[in-house]
């Protein structure tokens, strides 16, 4: 998946987040203003803050202090004052509460100094509540040591629930993008354990050979020329194997495959599914493991995908994706390589996308030049 795609998946997923986390602080403050407003200008002061509020967690980037939050914190704290002092309310410590938690988080360096001095502030409004106040003392220590206070601790709830999601999405992406990458080195590490098997052994007999003909040039010519004539043979062979090992035309075991891709998806965090309707022909068994190999590498590679569906035929395979953006089809080498042998094997190779989700299929509908027909009961 590129790095457009990404980021704008990890987009939606916190818009997702900052919607949720919103609108459960609206929807709490709104029912706080309606129960503990007793007229329209303490409503409208208490909507303020809530105002104030939102602007500051809308802003909000975990790890970032937003540019928004002093100056809610300055409107929270007045509305939060004049609640204490002038409207004897007990909610107007709610959005003053998500404010400061929001700059407690993002502080962490000056964080004991902000919670000692809201603390501080705190003990000296209701001292001076109490020193100017004509309400009997306890009823006021009620209403503002206990009362408020549990107001205060839903609003810092709500914001430390916030951050503690807003941390866990991070993690869960930085997750599945080491799961992809994990699961692309894995495939990376096959190929070489592939390319060690076919020019391993072949660089050892070589070096065997060599130093038989050396020794035999001057004793028995003939036999030397023969020596050099299969070390010619056996490098020839080495680099048409090592060739079609580069383009995936090297023979496959689609079982194998089907079996590697899914746990490759799973690694990843990608939810597969693998509906297996009939064992495939021996002629497009081969391809068809082409085909699930470099698709299955252009899914961890190119989309964001939560969910793979693998449907196996007698002569087809068809692979469908989430997770991909709606823009131009990207180039996939690959698969364009791959279709021309798919064509040329009497088959057709199907790219497509569509409504967030990308199919690869391909399907032979005669057997392969290559091979002879296969004759199985079920053909009759």
């Amino acid at each position: 998946m590129t790095s457009e795609q990404t980021e704008a998946t990890q987009g939606r997923l916190r818009r997702l987040h900052l919607d949720i986390v919103s609108g459960s602080i609206s929807a709490v403050g709104a029912l706080l203003v309606a129960i503990d407003a007793d007229s329209w200008w303490e409503a409208l002061l208490m909507g303020a803050s809530l105002s104030a509020t939102l602007v500051a967690v809308s802003r909000w980037t975990v790890g970032r202090l937003p540019r928004a939050a002093l100056p809610a914190l300055v409107v929270t704290a007045a509305v939060w004052l004049f609640g204490v002092l002038g409207a004897h309310s007990t909610a107007a410590s709610y959005g003053f509460a998500i404010v400061v938690t929001i700059v407690v988080f993002e502080l962490p360096r000056h964080r004991r100094a902000v919670i000692a001095g809201t603390a501080a502030a705190a003990v000296a409004v209701i001292a001076a509540k109490l020193a100017v106040a004509r309400e009997d003392a306890v009823d006021i220590l009620v209403q503002y040591v206990l009362v408020s206070p549990c107001v205060a601790a839903g609003g810092v709830v709500l914001a430390t629930l916030g951050h503690a999601v807003h941390g866990l999405i991070g993690e869960l992406e930085e997750a599945r993008e080491r799961e992809a990458e994990l699961a692309v080195a894995r495939e990376r590490v096959r190929f070489a354990g592939d390319l060690h098997d076919i020019q391993g052994h072949t660089l050892h007999v070589v070096k065997l050979k060599t130093a038989l003909a050396r020794r035999l040039v001057r004793v028995d010519a003939g036999r030397a020329e023969e020596e050099l004539e299969e070390i010619h043979t056996l490098v020839g062979d080495t680099i048409t194997r090592t060739r079609e090992l580069a383009y995936a035309q090297r023979r496959l075991n689609l079982s194998a495959e089907l079996e590697n891709a899914k746990n490759l998806f799973e690694a990843a965090g990608i939810r597969v599914r693998v509906d297996r309707e009939a064992d495939a022909d021996a002629h497009a068994g081969e391809l068809l493991g082409q085909v699930l190999r470099e698709t299955t590498t252009n899914i961890l590679r190119h989309a964001q995908a939560g969910q793979v569906r693998i449907t196996l035929s007698r002569r087809g395979i068809t692979i469908v994706n989430d997770g991909v953006r709606e823009a131009p089809l990207p180039e996939l080498r690959g698969l364009a390589a791959l279709r021309e042998r798919v064509a040329g094997s009497g088959g057709e190779l199907t790219v497509e996308q569509r409504d967030g989700r990308f199919l690869t299929a391909a399907a032979f509908s005669r057997p392969s030049p290559e091979q002879p027909p296969t004759t199985r009961k079920d053909d009759r």
